[in-house]
């Protein structure tokens, strides 16, 4: 069946289609013009954006944001106009319940607000934003009991505030059992969150209390999120609440370290973990000027990979930047030991370790006999006794300047299984 349209019935769609083309042209340019206006980011932009678009709720929840948080010219009741209107538009939009309520809270008026806050949890229960508003709502007005249960809802939704709702609350409850207990989920990247904080406003004090829950936690972890509180207790010299902080660590990395020796005091002497952060671990960075550094899975004295040294050759150079901080008792003795080898290391100073009885490399110094040259695997050991007062060692894998006019090194050097053993220790294993 073939339908047939009459002349005047195309005319007459015709004409329709151009009406909407029209009307879709009209709309388009009003909506792009509004959103430039918008782009401007200004009180003129935003209030033009509401005369070419008066039926969007965002355009006047923008325009009530501005009015509200504009620095010289606020306008608190403009802004409250414009959200109503928002509101009024899409009465389920938790933003713009949001804003209308901070716009009450901050005039005063605590039992709007409270309504547009439960006004927003209604239509939107399972936002961590709304959640989050809302208890530092009831925070700020001293209804801690209920603040406590809103954040602690809001992080389980999305832990990565934390370490700010620790802070918050501990302004009104300076108790960390009580807020750990009653906001702050039992999730070990919020603890570490709120540890990393703690440690960089110098509350050592705190960051351990909170590390000592994260601790009881039945969960695996990487020492490189523990090793901002662990340096920063070296550098405090509060050596045995970081060893043993690091003990607790290290016991929960996957997989565990198994290759050490367990009589030695340096952790990871076999460079098995390739971690290299500090604490009580190696820390080196891997580009420094004259010596490109690496793990080497090919060449090792034992396990599975061994720390490369390649110096280029261009300078004298003077190196000692691959360093291991290890606790150690006041006034013992030890035995250190490594193993080094070099091919065509040149110079007459070629890699040696040293040990310094502090935190900082400096001091009197103990050193091992240098390796160069072409050398296979070479044992360098040291007798070594702490000072009375030394409770770190500081060992560095070194290279001292030549004295000869030809002292430009390069070549290679690999170092593996590092250890410091208690001397009874090692008459106890003999």
């Amino acid at each position: 069946m073939i339908l047939r349209i009459t002349l005047p019935a195309a005319r007459f769609l015709l004409l329709l289609a151009l009406i909407a083309a029209i009307f879709l042209t009209y709309f388009s340019i009003r909506n792009a013009r509004a959103t430039h206006a918008l782009d401007q980011n200004t009180r003129t932009g935003y209030e033009q954006a509401v005369r070419l678009e008066p039926g969007s709720a965002y355009n006047w929840l923008q325009l009530g944001r501005f009015y509200q948080n504009d620095f010289e010219q606020g306008d608190a009741n403009a802004a409250l106009r414009a959200l109503l209107v928002a509101r009024k538009l899409n009465p389920v939009s938790a933003d713009v319940l949001l804003e209308l309520a901070r716009n009450y809270d901050d005039a005063g008026k605590i039992e709007e607000a409270r309504a547009a806050y439960l006004d927003a949890k209604r239509v939107y229960p399972l936002s961590a934003n709304v959640l989050w508003s809302y208890g530092n709502f009831l925070l700020r007005h001293g209804e801690i009991p209920a603040a406590f249960s809103e954040i602690h809802s809001a992080l389980q939704l999305d832990p990565r505030r934390s370490a700010e709702a620790f802070s918050r609350c501990r302004r009104v409850v300076p108790d960390n059992s009580e807020i750990l207990d009653q906001v702050i989920p039992g999730n070990l990247d919020a603890y570490l969150d709120i540890i990393h904080d703690l440690t960089d406003d110098k509350q050592l004090d705190d960051a351990l209390f909170v590390w000592s829950r994260a601790a009881e936690l039945p969960v695996t972890l990487k020492v490189l999120n523990v090793a901002y509180l662990a340096n920063a207790l070296i550098q405090n010299n509060r050596i045995a609440e970081a060893s043993r902080m690091w003990q607790q660590a290290t016991q929960k990395i996957d997989p565990p370290l198994a290759s050490d020796d367990p009589r030695s005091v340096v952790w990871d002497g076999g460079f098995e973990t390739g971690y290299h952060y500090g604490g009580f671990g190696w820390h080196f960075d891997t580009a420094i000027k004259g010596v490109q550094i690496s793990l080497d899975r090919q060449e090792k004295h034992s396990g599975a990979q061994s720390l490369r040294l390649v110096f280029a050759g261009r300078t004298n150079v003077s190196f000692s930047d691959v360093c291991h901080w290890a606790p150690v008792d006041p006034g013992k003795a030890y035995r250190f030991s490594a193993w080094i080898r070099a091919t065509g290391l040149t110079s007459n100073e070629g890699l040696r370790f040293t040990l310094y009885s502090n935190s900082k490399g400096q001091g009197v110094a103990a050193q091992t006999s240098e390796v160069h040259g072409d050398k296979p695997w070479t044992n360098v050991e040291l007798p070594w006794t702490a000072s009375p007062d030394a409770r770190v060692v500081f060992i560095c894998a070194t290279r001292f300047p030549s004295a000869s006019s030809d002292g430009e090194i390069a070549g290679t050097a690999w170092i593996d299984d590092v250890s410091l053993v208690p001397v009874e220790a090692e008459h106890t294993k003999r």
